[in-house]
């Protein structure tokens, strides 16, 4: 029980620590905030995962000034629900599946109620940097996961 805390709380703070490194591009709350809740996935499960993103981002937006104002609060259940399902993809041993929607729901569906409440234009603009984030933040995410399932193999060998 002590462990898991403990593990939480580290992907939180790292969570923390990458919603400071921002992808320079529109709005201020995009950064490397997510790739610890999909680590998170693989070591903690889906309930954790989405904690870990939900803070993440409500952090993120803090450091970035709240450009999106309460509607951050919707991001942020989006990004609960969403490594809730990809933790859920993890735990079935679908790895691919579960990159394929993280980038999928991240980059292109999360953006989309954002049509209606601002407007098409701001979606337009803001899914490249989007997807660029989504891309980086997968890819240390697999690395890391990688490297963590072979430190795991190696010591139960």
């Amino acid at each position: 029980m002590m462990r898991r805390l403990t593990l939480l709380v580290m992907f939180i703070s790292l969570s923390v620590i990458g919603s400071l490194i921002k992808i320079p591009f529109t709005i201020g709350s995009i950064a490397l905030d997510s790739a610890p809740a999909v680590v998170a996935a693989f070591l903690l499960g889906p309930t954790a995962a989405a904690l870990i993103a939900s803070v993440g981002h409500i952090v993120s937006a803090l450091f970035g000034g709240f450009p999106l104002g309460p509607f951050h609060l919707l991001v942020a259940c989006e990004m609960a629900a969403l490594l809730y399902v990809v933790g859920l993809l993890i735990k079935r041993g679908c790895l691919i599946y579960s990159y394929i929607c993280f980038f999928i729901g991240n980059a292109f569906i999360a953006p989309l109620p954002f049509i209606w409440i601002i407007s098409p234009a701001f979606v337009l603009s803001i899914v490249p940097s989007l997807a660029l984030a989504t891309a980086v933040n997968l890819a240390i995410a697999i690395v890391v996961s990688k490297a963590l399932q072979r430190v795991r193999g190696e010591r139960h060998a």
